[in-house]
C-alpha cells in the first residue's frame, strides 16, 4: 500500500522530501523501479548525498551534539550503561533544545 492508496495519510498536494546517504540498502530507488514507482505516485522525492559527504545531511549535526555531551571522554562499561547515558542526554536535549552551547555545536556542525 502506497501513500497514493492511502490519502489521509499523506495528501498528494503536499511534497515529501526524504534525504538518504549513500548506504547500500538506500538505493532502492536506483535499484528497484517498484519503490522509484511507488515514491513518484506519492509524490515523494528521494535525494541520496553523494558518496563521503555525510555533512550534507542535517541529521549528522545532532549525532555530534550526542557524541560531544554524552559519549566523549566516557568508558561505558556495557551496552545497557551506554544506552542509558544515551537516553538521558536525549532527555536532557528535549528540555534544552535552545541552550547556547548545544546550538552552537549544531550550528557549527551544519554546514549545508
Amino acid at each position: 500500500m502506497t501513500c497514493a492508496d492511502r490519502p489521509d495519510r499523506h495528501p498528494s498536494v503536499a511534497r515529501i522530501a526524504i534525504v538518504c546517504d549513500n548506504r547500500s540498502p538506500h538505493l532502492t530507488t536506483k535499484r528497484c523501479r517498484r519503490m522509484a514507482d511507488r515514491a513518484e505516485a506519492g509524490n515523494v522525492e528521494i535525494t541520496y548525498t553523494p558518496t563521503n559527504s555525510s555533512w550534507l545531511n542535517r541529521i549528522e549535526a545532532q549525532f555530534t551534539a550526542l557524541r560531544y555531551f554524552a559519549l566523549d571522554g566516557t568508558d561505558h562499561a556495557s551496552h545497557k550503561e551506554r544506552g542509558s547515558m544515551i537516553g538521558r542526554y536525549i532527555t536532557w536535549r528535549n528540555r534544552h533544545a535552545d541552550n547556547v552551547r548545544f546550538r552552537q555545536i549544531v550550528t557549527r556542525t551544519n554546514v549545508a
